[in-house]
């Protein structure tokens, strides 16, 4: 610091200002000083999580329940799979850093939702910093039961192969192979394409299910939601992330039990 000091006296003395040079030496080191402070708070600063608690360095968990009058075992509509244990079914749905997919793109949030013991029980994995995500995907295998059947909106094209891909890279075993998988997508194109204006999930939500969100964030505002957050702004769209995240798993659950009972009539 008098190194600086020395510098700006000389500085003065060569432009002929021969004042009293204390009081601007001062005022440079109070400018130095408050420069360093807001770099050490800009640093240290951890924005606070929308939800949830932390429950690994980078990651957080929501959990959410309702209560189901669902019945203990349902039959499946599709496949040979016939009548199966409830519980046994995993809606799951992912956020993630970019629609398309491909290499680069991650999820940051994973939402699931199993019946249990009379509840629907959703559970939503997200991170708040990168070096989370191991432990996230960590953490959506260990809480699945072994002979789990996914049920998604698109899954079996975009989420479940994303996932593999981040399992792949983080040296971890998927949680897909060996697992039936029901993506609901498929039923619904086959009963409603040309029905509707498209098959978007919240257009089969308003039509077939009577449910209109509000203040929904739509999808693909979801990834700068969270970059935003992880930028230090506000939590604010991270939550609405989140809200959107936990209705489309419960829609899920409510979609699968809606066409397993329109379809099941129609098998021979």
């Amino acid at each position: 610091m008098s190194d600086v000091g020395e510098r700006l006296r000389t500085l003065q003395r060569q432009i002929g200002r021969t004042g009293n040079t204390n009081a601007a030496t001062s005022t440079v080191r109070s400018d130095l000083r408050r420069l360093i402070d807001f770099r050490r708070r800009a640093t240290t600063r951890k924005l606070a999580a929308p939800a949830g608690i932390e429950v690994a360095e980078g990651l957080h968990l929501v959990e959410w329940r309702r209560p189901s009058e669902a019945s203990r075992s349902v039959e499946l509509p599709w496949g040979d799979a016939g009548e199966v244990e409830r519980e046994r079914l995993v809606c799951f749905d992912t956020e993630t850093t970019g629609l398309a997919g491909g290499v680069g793109t991650r999820a940051f949030m994973i939402g699931s939702a199993r019946w249990r013991d009379g509840e629907l029980v959703v559970r939503q994995l997200y991170l708040t910093a990168l070096g989370g995500e191991a432990e996230m995907l960590r953490r959506f295998s260990c809480g699945l039961p072994a002979d789990a059947i996914f049920v998604s909106y698109n899954g079996r094209s975009y989420d479940a192969p994303l996932l593999k891909g981040r399992y792949r890279l983080h040296r971890q075993g998927h949680p897909f192979d060996n697992r039936g998988h029901v993506d609901l997508l498929h039923p619904v194109r086959r009963a409603y394409r040309g029905v509707w204006e498209n098959c978007r999930l919240q257009t089969i939500e308003r039509q077939l299910l009577g449910i209109v969100r509000e203040d929904d964030l739509p999808g693909h505002e979801a990834p700068a939601a969270w970059l935003a957050y992880l930028r230090g702004q506000s939590s604010t769209a991270l939550g609405r992330v989140l809200d959107h995240n936990r209705q489309d798993v419960v829609t899920l659950a409510i979609l699968f039990d809606r066409l397993a009972a329109a379809i099941r009539p129609l098998r021979p």
